[in-house]
């Protein structure tokens, strides 16, 4: 909720920002609002523009920093789901395949934060064609056959946040499976 502004033309509606992102408009005569899609133990920052008759936008109001209360889930709502892990040899060396489907969101997710043996791996940004359901990657492992690595992913979200990681698999190089 918000105090109500005051303009020589009237203010006819306040804009309502997440971060620097619109999310919906109310009327003028209104001052709260309620956002509904947060997902727990997450931090947010709101903002609010009073426009008048004339469309002109008052500086934002704010921002209103908060963090959701912690959930029980774990993020596991945004993880990736049926997430598989094999291995194959090409040219001397062992590539990991991945796959997986992408978590449900309210928009598209375009990038995932791969973990190897508990450390960051690499980063997957796909532009414009990001898909939708199932998506695959494949990445260089190592020459030397017989080694076992734990992996995992997770999406950062339309959002910008990340979600939650996805199950571990562990698989070795050359062993397929």
């Amino acid at each position: 909720s918000w105090t109500a502004s005051r303009d020589d033309r009237k203010v006819v509606s306040y804009d309502v920002y997440q971060g620097g992102v619109k999310l919906h408009s109310v009327g003028g005569a209104q001052t709260a609002t309620v956002v509904t899609g947060l997902r727990p133990g997450t931090r947010y920052s709101f903002t609010v523009r009073a426009r008048d008759a004339a469309d002109n936008l008052s500086p934002a109001a704010g921002p209103l920093a908060l963090t959701t209360a912690a959930g029980t889930g774990a993020g596991r709502d945004t993880a990736p789901g049926d997430f598989r892990a094999t291995s194959h040899a090409s040219g001397g060396a062992y590539y990991l395949d991945l796959s997986w489907v992408a978590p449900r969101t309210d928009g598209t997710v375009t990038e995932y934060g791969i973990e190897l043996d508990g450390r960051p791996a690499t980063s997957l940004v796909w532009g414009a064609n990001a898909p939708r359901d199932r998506a695959s990657y494949s990445f260089y492992a190592g020459t030397e056959r017989g080694v076992r690595h734990r992996v995992r992913l997770r999406a950062r979200l339309p959002d910008g946040t990340w979600g939650g990681w996805s199950a571990e698999r562990t698989v070795v190089t050359g062993a397929g499976r």
